[in-house]
Order: C-alpha cells, then sequence, then structure tokens
C-alpha cells in the first residue's frame, strides 16, 4: 500500500446501489488486488469532522470554492490506529492530504493538534466537533497502475441531537496520481451507463443533521442519492 498512498492526488467518485456491487466487484477482479489486514478485507473506519462555528468549511464546498480545506480526526478501528488529517484541495482539482498520528479521538484538539492545523493551512481557525461518520470500506489497489479504489458502504452520520443512515448507498472513489479515463474500474462502472458524480460525505452529512444550513446548491445531490438508493 506505501507505494499507492497518494497523499496527492486526483480523486473520481461514483455513487451505486449495494445491490451493484458483487457486479462491479466481479467485473474488476482481474485487474485489482484487495487489502487485507488480520485477515480481514472490510474495515470500519470512523470519523470525527470539524468546522468552524460559521461552519466556514462547509460553506466553502457549498459556494463553490476552488481551495477549501477539510479537517478531521479518522479512526481506522480495526487496526486501532488514529489520525488528525487535513485535506486540502486547489484550483485544479487536486487533493492534498496532510496528517498525524494521535492517541485518540480529541473533542477538544490538543496544542499539538492546534499547531499541526495552524502549519499546514497557515490559518488559524477556531474549530468545533461538527458531525460523526463511521463507514466500512473495501480498498483495493490496482495491479498495474499506481491507483487505488475505496469502496465505502454502511454510511452514517451523527451530531449531538440527530442521526442519518444510508445503508444502501455505496461510494466507489477511485484515487490516482493523475487522472486516466482507462482505468480498469472506470471503464467496467461506464459500461454500466454509471458515470462520475461529485460529492462529498461531510457535506451530504452536514445537510441531512443541520437543517438550517444553506444547501441550494446540494439539492440535486440529495436528489441524485434518492434515486440511486430507491
Amino acid at each position: 500500500m506505501d507505494g499507492v498512498s497518494l497523499m496527492k492526488r486526483t480523486d473520481t467518485k461514483f455513487i451505486i446501489h449495494e445491490r451493484q456491487l458483487l457486479q462491479v466487484l466481479d467485473d474488476i477482479s482481474d485487474s485489482y488486488r484487495v487489502l487485507e489486514i488480520n485477515e480481514k478485507r472490510i474495515m470500519t473506519y470512523s470519523s470525527l469532522y470539524f468546522d468552524t462555528g460559521s461552519y466556514k468549511f462547509y460553506n466553502d464546498h457549498h459556494n463553490g470554492r476552488v481551495n477549501r480545506t477539510k479537517i478531521r480526526i479518522r479512526k481506522y478501528v480495526d487496526s486501532n490506529s488514529c489520525f488528525l488529517e487535513i485535506k486540502q484541495k486547489d484550483g485544479k482539482g487536486n487533493t492534498a492530504k496532510s496528517r498525524i498520528e494521535i492517541d485518540d479521538f480529541e473533542t477538544a484538539l490538543s496544542e499539538n493538534s492546534k499547531e499541526f492545523i495552524s502549519n499546514t493551512t497557515n490559518e488559524d481557525f477556531a474549530l468545533k466537533p461538527s458531525i460523526w461518520n463511521t463507514f466500512n470500506r473495501i480498498t483495493l489497489v490496482n495491479t498495474k497502475a499506481v491507483e487505488r479504489l475505496t469502496i465505502d458502504l454502511n454510511l452514517s452520520f451523527k451530531n449531538d441531537t440527530s442521526k442519518k443512515e444510508f445503508r444502501d448507498l455505496v461510494i466507489v472513489e477511485v484515487k490516482q496520481s493523475r487522472i486516466n479515463r482507462n482505468s480498469p474500474i472506470i471503464q467496467a462502472l461506464k459500461n454500466s451507463g454509471i458515470t462520475p458524480y461529485r460529492m462529498s460525505k461531510y457535506c451530504i452529512g452536514m445537510i441531512s443533521l443541520y437543517k438550517q444550513l444553506k444547501y441550494n446548491n446540494f439539492k440535486r445531490k440529495q436528489l441524485k442519492i434518492n434515486s440511486v438508493i430507491a
């Protein structure tokens, strides 16, 4: 996996219904190998996202800012490892991910974590927890190219007062050093009539739990998700 960690990369996302997943995996079985840890191929991830009091990170995404930031703590439950992660997207569609390992979730960020965020973003944000997110993930590695494929399912989100689950939704994300539309997974999905679809788990979770947020630009995404999982 070290050779395809792709901390600087391009991401291409697709959404499908869970019932389509087995056929997709069968179509690409000759082109990818499955990441396995302790004889497990389906891993559990838990994340705590942070935002400002005015929800700057969410609003930057909603308003179409090309340069934007996402900050979270992610726990890789099966390996019991935890990282503070910062994802920064630039105007060319590239994503850079920076992270440090920490002991466990921090609902109040430690001084070390605040310093890492400040040094990475060159900003001093007043951050607070916004949503929790859990999901299961299958990770595949292309056997012939520098490409990683993640398949996320059983998504759920919660805050202090609400919870939302998307049990039938599957998010397929292709992570590449540069976009290659000849990728086996992209071709397999295209042959099934499934095209790339931009979406953010964080933003979908936010509009599901925070009804006061402006979400005009995400209404079509909500309708798309609802049609996929219907």
